[in-house]
């Protein structure tokens, strides 16, 4: 498994709030703890009724071959102090995100879990966003407006498929969906902000999800405007905004709760790394707490630089738009996360020979459906670890897109067609 620059995120004993600042005051904030700060950051409404997703146990064997693994999943182990006495020496925890919602992403529901209640809170009537045709961010965004009553706007890249199917469909059965040349998707901000205007029309407001502040001007002027008028929010690609990092807060600290996996154990935890958004929020939340967690990130989309571009960016927004948090420039960001690379790299998008046969493998011996082009990768960087690592419990965070096999599917048909094949062979 390559590691860019040997960069890892892992910390002991004291947390590090007491090295940050605020940057709008001037101020030290080292007399706050660390809990404290985080139960007040979290102290807001949220999407999701609760936090908690199931957390299951995979064993893994090598019996038959170094390449040739057999899994078997124990659906309720023992946690908190009764892990360390009960830990296998090969087997990693895999968090169910993706059992969340029937419809949207794990990873998804945790970026929007902030977001969602403050489209209630100032009356937002419409919102617009992108992505690729079959993007898992724009079916989430059309379930979750269409359950709260809003209208949704989802502008996708490149032409209609010959067949609606996977995130594709649920965009469209939820949301207003338009196709956009690639030429033009290229320019996302001027093509989400042009469309924005023109759903508010002449007397709407738009607004970016970036600048829902609390106590920001423009927010409370945006909440105020007449009822009659449309107030269109815009949210970026992937919704990889700041605010989308609290929804990891809020996982961090349940997760760290002493009858689960605690504050004291090391942990190597594994994610499967889109935009990187995910990875970041777990990262600089395991930080402010303190825990001795590490993150790896499977770097699937894009460059190392891009990764960490991705993630300055967001943290330079985190500590504008929450000035009294536990941020400030002089904190090491480098030492915060692990990026590494998937065991087969590829260009994005690219299915390779052999995959899809393994998801079902581990579907038919897990009842755990991971999909090749997202979290296969993050099941295979966490079977690679638990046969290195002995110190560490490994988790898995499930962050979803089983949806994304129906458009898979479609794509790759001699995949899916020869799985018949396949099972012929596994039985003789």
């Amino acid at each position: 498994m390559k590691v860019q620059r040997s960069t890892f995120f892992a910390v002991t004993g004291k947390s590090n709030l007491h090295h940050f600042h605020s940057s709008s005051q001037g101020i030290t904030i080292s007399e706050l703890d660390s809990r404290q700060f985080l139960s007040k950051l979290l102290e807001r409404k949220w999407g999701l009724h609760s936090p908690a997703s199931p957390i299951q146990q995979i064993s893994v064997s090598s019996a038959k071959g170094i390449d040739k693994f057999s899994f078997l999943n124990n659906t309720c182990p023992h946690l908190g102090d009764e892990m360390s006495k009960s830990k296998q020496d090969s087997s990693f925890y895999i968090l169910r995100d993706d059992l969340l919602h029937p419809l949207v992403n794990g990873n998804k529901a945790r970026k929007l879990d902030a977001l969602l209640p403050l489209l209630e809170d100032y009356k937002v009537t419409d919102l617009v966003t992108c992505g690729g045709c079959q993007s898992a961010h724009t079916a989430a965004v059309a379930v979750s407006c269409a359950e709260r009553g809003l209208r949704s706007h989802l502008l996708l890249r490149g032409e209609q498929p010959e067949v609606l199917t996977g995130y594709n469909l649920v965009s469209t059965m939820y949301g207003n969906v338009q196709y956009i040349p690639r030429s033009r998707y290229a320019n996302r901000e001027e093509m989400l902000r042009s469309h924005a205007a023109m759903v508010a029309g002449e007397d709407g407001s738009v607004l970016w999800a970036k600048d829902i502040v609390e106590g920001l001007e423009v927010m409370d002027h945006f909440s105020s405007s007449k009822a009659s008028r449309r107030k269109v929010l815009i949210v970026n690609e992937g919704a990889g905004d700041a605010l989308a990092l609290l929804g990891m807060f809020r996982l961090v600290q349940y997760l760290s709760q002493d009858h689960l996996l605690g504050k004291k154990r090391p942990v190597k935890f594994v994610v499967d790394a889109g935009t990187g958004t995910t990875a970041v929020g777990l990262g600089v939340a395991a930080m402010s707490l303190g825990l001795p967690w590490e993150i790896n990130a499977v770097m699937l989309a894009d460059t190392f630089e891009n990764y960490k571009r991705h993630e300055d960016r967001l943290i330079a927004e985190l500590t504008r738009q929450f000035p009294t948090s536990v941020f400030c420039s002089s904190l090491d960001m480098n030492q915060m996360i692990k990026w590494v690379d998937r065991q087969h790299p590829r260009k994005f998008g690219k299915v390779l020979e052999g995959e899809v046969q393994m998801c079902r493998k581990i579907a038919q011996e897990t009842g755990v459906l991971v999909d090749p082009m997202y979290t296969l990768a993050a099941w295979e960087t966490a079977t690679e670890l638990v046969l290195d690592e002995k110190s560490s419990i490994v988790v898995m965070l499930h962050t979803g897109g089983t949806l994304g096999m129906f458009g898979l599917a479609q794509r790759y048909k001699s995949c899916f067609t020869n799985l018949k094949d396949f099972d012929t062979i596994s039985k003789t």
